[in-house]
């Protein structure tokens, strides 16, 4: 680690906390529907895609409706692993045309129709099904196809994407209020991939939803360490120290989102964090 990053992981983290009583979470960042409908749309398959499910998702990505209807007509004289790659294809269309719950099943039924050779692509095509559900705010259809998808990473030895499936199965989990389950999920994705900060960061933000105060911190801090230069991390870091009555820790931690990311969002919730401290002697509200 270069000094000046480990500088400004000091003055992400700051010291451990004591035990305080929270003054109560801030108001969080909310996932964007637009992430879930990225991540639905995705165009990851295997390592040699067919060049016809190529064409198709190119034309998706500029007219949804021809996409559609081409794959539509493709998947009517489709036999065997195409058929799969047809339905991919009317399941993106679907999501560009936000129609989410018809491309939740579509992606669904490809996925079943993938042999137990391609477990990776079953997988894709899992978390495909699992994010057109949360981008139509289906928290709870979302679920099972998560953990189809995590099964099926973990049938392929895939366990970077198992990972990420865990991370998008808790944020499923939490926004069906089953928070506790949502940490078994987090637990998991560390464990499958111990090196993705963004694991360690939402394990951090839970936990301190949650009150946890010392397991945020400690999270938080393996996810500064592996990702230094984050505003995220940060300014989760700033929140975290200013609920444990730690204000100076707080005010360096949300200076130093200034520092690396001065015209993101986070900046301006930093901006907005210190001016609090600043006014009222306080913690983030």
């Amino acid at each position: 680690m270069t000094i000046a990053a480990a500088l400004l992981l000091a003055m992400q983290v700051g010291p451990n906390p004591a035990a305080n009583t929270p003054l109560g979470p801030p108001p969080e960042l909310e996932e964007q529907r637009a992430r879930s409908a990225a991540a639905a749309a995705s165009t990851s398959q295997t390592a040699q895609s067919p060049s016809r499910l190529v064409e198709c998702l190119r034309l998706a990505a500029d007219d949804a409706e021809s996409a559609y209807d081409s794959a539509t007509s493709w998947r009517a004289n489709a036999r065997g692993a195409e058929r799969a790659q047809a339905a991919h294809c009317q399941g993106l269309a679907l999501v560009r045309m936000e129609r989410y719950a018809e491309a939740r099943d579509i992606f669904s039924v490809a996925r079943g129709e993938v042999g137990d050779d391609n477990p990776t692509y079953r997988a894709r095509l899992g978390a495909m099904a699992g994010n057109a559900a949360m981008a139509g705010r289906e928290a709870s259809a979302a679920i099972p196809h998560f953990e189809r998808a995590i099964a099926d990473a973990n049938s392929a030895g895939q366990s970077d994407i198992a990972s990420g499936l865990e991370i998008d199965l808790a944020r499923a989990l939490v926004a069906a209020e089953r928070p506790e389950d949502a940490i078994a999920a987090l637990d998991r994705a560390r464990e499958a991939d111990p090196s993705d900060p963004r694991a360690w960061l939402l394990s951090a933000k839970l936990a301190r939803q949650l009150g946890r105060l010392m397991e945020a911190q400690r999270q938080i801090e393996q996810a500064a360490t592996l990702s230094p230069r984050d505003p995220t991390v940060g300014l989760e870091a700033g929140v975290i120290a200013a609920l444990s009555n730690r204000p100076e820790d707080a005010r360096r931690s949300f200076e130093s989102v200034l520092l690396v990311a001065p015209d993101g969002a986070e900046a301006e919730r930093a901006r907005a964090y210190l001016a609090q401290l600043s006014d009222e002697g306080n913690s983030p509200q």
